[in-house]
């Protein structure tokens, strides 16, 4: 099995890259962010404040997440509902960074993407992929950019989405966010002493994944 770690914070480009290199690669793309999106989307949709850890946790034990492939596309099925498109707000955004502070969520979740990448060759995207889910993968990657640039990227595809706030908005989320995932008691956001650094500030997506494949296919 192939197993690839790709981690970083939010807006580099992970997951656009991991869905074109799983491609190349014919391997499978797994975001684990969207599974923290979709416990927060759950959390905000039942009125739970998720900054309530007990609610939350209880939530959790009447939560089912799957995770499908349609057309080389992974979907986040939630409760047996498509909630794909509906987990990339900003307010769910702000919510999975909270969630994924809460020990008893990361060890569910953790648990069934272990899962995954035992049974099938795997590009997997998150905070801790490389220093906690997957210790042992063949190749370790951690990818970033400036505050800046992350915002910027950020701000245009939700545009695309019709989101109407600023790019302000946009910054001070990634800016909160970042916050959450470096300074969380539990697997936090850091590069694994093993994974390669690249800042893809100045470098294209075409780029990047060049940049990985060379080290990937030598």
């Amino acid at each position: 099995m192939l197993t690839i770690a790709l981690d970083g914070p939010a807006g580099a480009g992970k997951t656009t890259v991991a869905g074109i290199i799983s491609k190349k690669l014919s391997i499978v793309n797994l975001d684990t962010g969207a599974m923290y999106r979709a416990v927060a989307l759950k959390a905000i949709k039942s009125d739970i404040d998720t900054k309530d850890t007990e609610a939350v946790i209880k939530m959790l034990a009447d939560t089912e997440i799957n995770i499908i492939y349609e057309d080389d596309k992974q979907k986040i099925i939630l409760d047996g509902i498509d909630v794909t498109e509906e987990i990339r707000t900003p307010e769910v955004s702000s919510g999975a960074s909270i969630v994924a502070k809460i020990s008893e969520v990361r060890q569910t979740l953790v648990k069934l993407q272990r899962a995954i990448a035992e049974t099938n060759s795997v590009i997997m995207d998150g905070r801790d992929i490389g220093t906690h889910v997957l210790p042992n993968a063949n190749y370790k990657f951690f990818l970033t950019a400036t505050t800046d640039e992350r915002a910027k990227r950020r701000f245009l595809q939700l545009k695309e989405k019709g989101f109407e706030g600023t790019m302000e908005e946009v910054k001070e989320d990634i800016i909160q966010r970042d916050n959450n995932d470096i300074n969380r008691p539990v697997s936090p956001l850091k590069q694994a002493e093993d994974a390669i650094y690249i800042d893809s500030t100045d470098m294209t997506v075409d780029e990047v994944v060049e940049r990985m494949l060379k080290t990937i296919e030598g």
